[in-house]
């Protein structure tokens, strides 16, 4: 195997013409020079240094080596200056998939301190809702998920092989038409809506709707369902039902003609950055996940 740094006392000897001036260009002795050379030698195979006189000169070999050197030890320079700019922060990227509450809600804040901080690293989002965004973690589609996974919920993921970063607890409420008679209410029990028409949300949710619902003795008539918030506020205000939304959902829409009503018993979701082992050391993806942090702890 040929080492970069015999490349570089090869080259310093073919341009000084003896060991003892290479020497004196690298900062070493003369016999540490001699010694390199018989190392490269030995590895190639070949003789690539003879002679003349007082001065060394290359051989075929030499200088064919000689010729490709530059080109090596130019992009091993060309890497390391790379290498070192990622570690630095001064570049680098990262690969984000969120939920769409909280790409509306938390990464805007993040990514937007991110850049401030490190206007070099740059970073792609790409939205799918859990597990499908763990799944592209997994699959290396991604570097960061951000995910959610209810409070006893019946099915819980599995995430023990993952870095997990918790974020917040999200709290759902119920969204009531403004001239509903629980509009008012300081907080409202979900039986209290049993006899409602619902408008349910992601597949995900809807599921979280019914396991709740059926909890509380009812089954709910689902008359709409839709995975886009605004739409479920839109169908909530115009009258034709009540819904339960996440409040990072809510905080990303402008909720007209509808009241947010407190639930109880409180039905939380734990908001959580996911990343893989061997990732989290990364310097971008490190800064990305505090900033995440950061952005979760907003009042």
């Amino acid at each position: 195997m040929i080492e970069a740094r015999h490349l570089r006392v090869l080259r310093a000897v073919a341009t000084t013409g003896s060991f003892s001036a290479a020497g004196r260009e690298l900062g070493c002795t003369q016999p540490a020079v001699s010694q390199q050379m018989k190392a490269l030698e030995t590895s190639v195979g070949t003789p690539l240094l003879v002679r003349a006189g007082r001065e060394m000169r290359l051989t075929q070999a030499g200088e064919a080596l000689v010729r490709h050197a530059s080109g090596i030890l130019a992009g091993l320079t060309a890497a390391e200056e790379e290498v070192a700019a990622i570690a630095g922060l001064r570049a680098g990227r990262v690969r984000l998939v969120s939920f769409p509450s909280g790409s509306s809600t938390l990464v805007p804040a993040a990514l937007a301190a991110l850049r401030a901080a490190h206007p070099g690293t740059r970073v792609s989002l790409e939205e799918a809702e859990p597990p499908r965004s763990v799944e592209l973690l997994r699959e290396g589609d991604c570097d960061l998920a951000l995910a959610f996974r209810y409070e006893g919920a019946a099915t819980a993921e599995d995430w023990d092989d993952l870095v997990v970063r918790p974020l917040l607890t999200d709290r759902l409420v119920a969204l009531v038409p403004e001239r509903h008679p629980l509009a008012r209410a300081e907080s409202v029990a979900i039986g209290e809506l049993a006899g409602e028409p619902w408008i349910a949300g992601c597949p995900r949710c809807r599921g979280q709707l019914v396991q709740v619902c059926e909890g509380a003795g009812f089954t709910p008539r689902i008359d709409f369902a839709t995975d886009d918030y605004p739409a479920v506020v839109g169908l909530v205000g115009a009258g034709l039902g009540v819904a339960v939304l996440p409040q990072l959902a809510v905080e990303s829409v402008r909720p007209r003609g509808v009241r947010a009503v407190r639930l109880e018993p409180a039905v939380r979701r734990k908001i959580v950055a996911l990343t893989l082992p061997d990732l989290a050391p990364v310097p971008t993806v490190a800064a990305t996940l505090e900033q995440l942090a950061r952005a979760a702890r907003r009042p």
